[in-house]
């Protein structure tokens, strides 16, 4: 009997027969190996993403962590002994890039992100309210010096790659930021960052946010997505988008016509 692994909870992954299929993945489809790491600050999501055990894998917004998250993502890599070969960042905010550096320093990886958010990786606060809230997190974590990885691929909208045996789509979703993306793998698993949750969406407040530009992502580019994708967005737990359509209030008339 074939496993696959859906994550179901913070605390590990459940093997599920590949004659169960869980609800966003489509009959016929090649289940992947799906895991996360929950990072304790911000309880961002670090997807994992690899087509089984022993094989190349993708990291997804390595979170923060003291000193980061690093120890919690190989830990989590080498249980299922997989290489991990590449980084997605689906925005620049800190909680979702805390740990990036520290992990390509372990690990010799390429990382993709927007061209639009680039920048932040190297100055993270720019994309922070000067409040009491960025004060605390400076006077916890100090003022690092925050570089770029080594090896940088700029995604554009629509644009297509294959790493770690995985077909991957990156489509422009701004709104929570200005270079904001998401990433479908395989046609069936949306990494949605913080653009789309289970029941919400993210926040429009932060430097270079536009509730405008989310409205106009959750039209053109949510909701146009067929309802069986899976969804593993940048903060709580899974979802699928015919869920979302039917029961997330960021996806209807009221709120997009607002």
């Amino acid at each position: 009997m074939i496993d696959c692994w859906v994550f179901t909870n913070s605390k590990g992954s459940l093997p599920i027969s590949i004659g169960e299929i869980p609800a966003g993945i489509t009959e016929g489809a090649k289940p992947l190996l799906i895991d996360r790491v929950v990072a304790p600050y911000f309880e961002s999501n670090c997807w994992i993403l690899a087509t089984g055990q022993n094989q190349e894998c993708v990291i997804v917004d390595p979170g923060i962590d003291k000193p980061d998250l690093v120890e919690s993502i190989l830990d989590k890599i080498k249980k299922k002994n997989l290489k991990a070969v590449a980084v997605l960042i689906t925005h620049g905010h800190i909680d979702h890039f805390f740990s990036l550096v520290p992990l390509c320093k372990s690990v010799p990886l390429r990382t993709y992100i927007s061209a639009e958010d680039r920048y932040l990786l190297s100055d993270p606060m720019k994309a922070l309210m000067q409040d009491g809230a960025t004060k605390q997190f400076i006077a916890s974590f100090g003022a690092a010096d925050f570089t770029e990885p080594d090896e940088i691929v700029e995604v554009e909208d629509f644009g297509r790659f294959d790493v770690a045996g995985l077909s991957i789509e990156s489509i422009a979703a701004p709104g929570h930021t200005k270079g904001s993306m998401m990433f479908l793998v395989n046609d069936e698993q949306l990494i949605s960052g913080d653009v789309l949750f289970a029941g919400s969406i993210g926040r429009t407040d932060l430097p270079t946010g536009s509730a405008s530009d989310m409205r106009k992502t959750l039209k053109d580019r949510v909701l146009t997505l067929p309802d069986h994708l899976n969804v593993l967005p940048g903060h709580g737990p899974q979802t699928i988008i015919a869920n979302e359509r039917l029961n997330n209030p960021y996806l209807q008339r009221e709120f997009l016509d607002y």
